[in-house]
């Protein structure tokens, strides 16, 4: 029997060559090697969150609601929500699960809206897109988030964020940006039975606990709130992750600020959210009324730490509206809204990632910061006043009669102006080489803190809620009580609590970017023919070429 070893040693190759792939195939699932060659680093993860998903003991089951007939661009979004969950399900060991559902896939619209509800219930927000179909537009429903479960504990994610000035597509863009973090915080949370200690102080005629009930119940949602009556303390501040100032209207005695000083020294962190100026606005009619300036004691302080919030206002042309009566039907007063511009509408963010790809945020007789000399400290703005900003100083006379006149942009000629600061690094006490307050001695005084952080905003009714004018119950926080528009106000507190309290850097994934390249449409229109002629000729062209050469070869070879 004769061999044809040509014909063997080819079947050898094949052979060898597909168990090397199978081989390659094997070892590649037990040793991944993953390579990322996108300029942005698109499909990296930062340490932070590959920490988090390693330290995952239980399943996890994710169940996206963005599925179905969906326009191109939510497809890209949702094409990128997979690859971020494949990377993830890479890290955990295989331990997480996820699905994409379709909402509207019940099978009649009471099911359809019963399930729509129960989703809004769990904490999911709708989007209405409108969408061209075959020359006709229609609307479609979706839910762009995700319910993530382990261990019998829930958490809801909405995965659509940004600012709502910015195109459909720049919301996009900056949602995909903010996925890894977005679903990474969310494991954390379900897959975490510790949970952070947050100390709110009173005892300075802060709001009232309904009016502070939005805000509690946001704190509790993923920390557990203390209570600290600050005038009545005399031992230092201990067991508490993060410390919050919210509106206060008294005076701070030493041995208060002495207590937040050293608790700042040893390394814990500070929110401030604080009121420059008081104003009644029951007493706004007619000639209106004076907004003073609140003596709360902690001007010196902050200036040590490196900021001073100014006695003045803010007003902005990007603003909130205001109920004024505009007459009368019968015996009926008729409430009218007008534009407030003592009530700012921020959207103008820094670059930091605590405030990136905010949504607009709505403040409330807001004072402006100026920052002054501190060594060692780095000091980060946050949120600014839109280039339409005017500032007025004390003594301010605040009036209704002012809705009456005409808001002319001339006049609002002050540019951006900061209203919310971030300060960090290694603080000084306020104490150092001074006598410290009665009742306190030398032992255990830090003069020189630690790395540390501190926010201030100049606004302390960002954390007070309104009530709703029909019930009067409490709204949630940013929610307007009489055209029920909701601002971010929520996002930015819970964005300011989890960066000051991230020692991992989980936070520092919000700073990814990704850039948007979208083709020139004037040269697309002027080079259509041209790109058509090459993308539909030039492969036939090659086609025929390739062919002729193999026909030449071919007849020169085997025509002698």
């Amino acid at each position: 029997m004769k061999i044809d070893y040509h014909k063997a040693h080819l079947i050898l190759i094949v052979v060898v060559g597909v168990l090397s792939i199978l081989l390659i195939y094997q070892v590649s699932h037990q040793f991944r090697i993953r390579l990322d060659m996108t300029e942005e680093n698109r499909y990296s993860i930062s340490d932070a969150t590959k920490d988090i998903l390693r330290q995952v003991q239980d399943d996890i089951y994710v169940e996206v609601y963005l599925d179905g007939e969906l326009p191109s661009n939510f497809l890209r979004f949702r094409k990128s929500i997979e690859e971020t969950l494949d990377e993830f399900s890479v890290y955990t060991g295989s331990k997480l699960e996820y699905q994409f559902i379709d909402p509207s896939q019940a099978e009649s619209q009471r099911a359809r809206n019963q399930y729509y509800q129960s989703l809004i219930k769990q904490g999911l927000k709708p989007s209405n897109l409108n969408i061209k179909r075959e020359g006709k537009q229609s609307q479609l429903l979706v839910f762009p988030g995700m319910i993530i479960s382990s261990g019998g504990k829930e958490k809801a994610i909405n995965l659509l964020n940004g600012s709502r000035v910015s195109s459909i597509e720049e919301v996009l863009n900056q949602s995909i940006e903010g996925l890894e973090y977005e679903i990474a915080n969310g494991i954390d949370v379900v897959t975490t039975n510790q949970r952070e200690k947050i100390g709110l102080v009173y005892g300075h005629e802060e709001p009232d606990t309904t009016e502070l009930a939005a805000f509690t119940n946001l704190v509790l949602s993923k920390y557990d709130l203390f209570r600290i009556n600050l005038p009545k303390r005399r031992t230092p501040i201990t067991g508490y992750d993060l410390v919050i100032i919210s509106k206060p209207a008294t005076s701070f005695s030493e041995s208060e600020k002495y207590l937040l000083d050293q608790y700042l020294m040893r390394g814990g962190k500070l929110l401030y959210f604080l009121d420059a100026l008081q104003v009644d606005l029951a007493d706004a009619e007619g000639e209106g009324t004076i907004a003073v300036p609140y003596e709360t004691n902690l001007t010196d302080q902050l200036f040590k730490y490196g900021v001073r919030i100014n006695h003045t206002y803010a007003l902005d042309l990007n603003c909130g509206n205001t109920p004024v009566v505009s007459g009368n039907i019968g015996d009926q007063p008729q409430i009218g809204m007008l534009p407030w511009p003592y009530f700012p509408v921020i959207t103008n963010f820094g670059d930091h990632e605590a405030v990136k790809g905010m949504d607009a945020v709505l403040l409330k007789f807001a004072s402006t910061i100026d920052t002054v000399k501190a060594e060692g400290i780095e000091k980060i703005p946050l949120m600014f006043t839109s280039t339409h900003s005017k500032i007025l100083g004390s003594p301010v006379q605040v009036s209704y009669n002012d809705l009456q006149e005409e808001l002319l942009p001339d006049r609002f000629n002050a540019g951006p102006q900061p209203v919310g600061y971030l300060l960090q690094g290694k603080f000084t006490s306020m104490y150092k080489n001074r006598f410290l307050p009665d009742g306190f001695d030398k032992d255990g005084f830090i003069s020189d803190g630690i790395n540390s952080k501190i926010v201030v905003i100049a606004d302390g009714d960002l954390v007070r809620n309104d009530f709703d004018p029909e019930t009067e119950s409490p709204l949630m926080l940013g929610v307007d009580p009489y055209s029920k528009e909701q601002y971010a106000n929520e996002t930015l507190i819970l964005n300011l609590m989890e960066y000051l309290l991230d020692d991992d850097g989980l936070m520092q994934a919000r700073s990814k970017e990704l850039k948007i390249r979208p083709l020139d449409r004037a040269k697309v229109k002027e080079e259509r023919l041209k790109w058509q002629l090459i993308n539909l000729v030039a492969p036939l062209l090659i086609l025929l070429v390739f062919g002729l050469f193999k026909y030449f070869v071919r007849k020169s070879k085997y025509g002698r």
